[in-house]
């Protein structure tokens, strides 16, 4: 199946945050209503194709800020050498790098992320800090570094200027595409948001991405999007869903 293209038409809902009059949520409908899942291990071809069992964990995780490093570093402390295939490394070197612009991001080691089990490791195969969540009860999003918990949804933060000089602060609530990787994610060999092989969920994005989104807008806006989107109709399809295939 042919990844669809970037350009397409999206349905956008805005709405006030129940939790704070002055601040806007505009979020992609379409997208949230896709029926995205993540299909690692399960039809994930992996963002080059050099590397196809690594999923998106190839380049490493770059951290949000200073925060995210030191919660990461928390985290893998809790990981021993049964649960973590490069446990050895990450004490050793320790688990941050710098890219080639200086950006600080997780250590890569053969060709992958520090915290990626690969196939055949005993202690399990995929992402150590969400193999721990996973066994510890937790949700990955209180585990794992803040991009690689987001992905692939996508928030920022706009400033909306009214014609009346008055001014909303607006958080957008979108796709991870392959526009937000930088100029890199256009040579991607394969990415999952626009593959029609990964829009198989059982439940739409925003139910699905129930942790991720409450996460990222808070419970009362959480709440506010699904009472929308649940008594919303005319939402445009996202094109990789097998509805708007059809």
């Amino acid at each position: 199946m042919t990844e669809v293209g970037l350009n397409f038409p999206r349905t956008w809902l805005e709405f006030i945050d129940p939790a704070d009059p002055d601040r806007m949520f505009r979020c992609d409908a379409t997208w949230l209503a896709s029926r995205w899942t993540c299909i690692f291990g399960a039809g994930c071809r992996g963002i080059y194709a050099t590397a196809p069992d690594f999923g998106c964990c190839t380049l490493g995780a770059h951290f949000s800020d200073k925060d995210d490093r030191r919660h990461t570093r928390k985290m893998a402390a809790r990981l021993t050498e049964e649960t973590w295939q490069f446990q050895s490394e990450g004490q050793r070197d320790g688990i941050v790098m710098r890219d080639a612009d200086g950006e600080k991001q997780t250590r890569t080691v053969d060709g992958a992320c520090i915290f990626l089990n690969r196939e055949g490791f005993s202690g399990g195969e995929g992402c150590a800090l969400h193999l721990l969540a996973l066994r510890e009860g937790e949700d990955p999003q209180s585990v794992k570094p803040d991009v690689c918990w987001q992905l692939p949804i996508r928030r920022e933060y706009e400033t909306r200027t009214w014609a009346d000089g008055s001014t909303s602060d607006v958080v957008v609530i979108s796709e991870y595409d392959r526009r937000g990787w930088g100029p890199g994610g256009h040579d991607l060999d394969w990415y999952c948001s626009g593959a029609p092989e990964a829009h198989v969920g059982a439940d739409p994005v925003y139910l699905s991405e129930r942790a991720t989104l409450v996460a990222l807008m808070g419970e009362p806006g959480y709440d506010e999007l699904v009472r929308l989107l649940g008594s919303r109709t005319g939402v445009l399809p996202h094109p990789a869903d097998p509805v708007a295939e059809a």
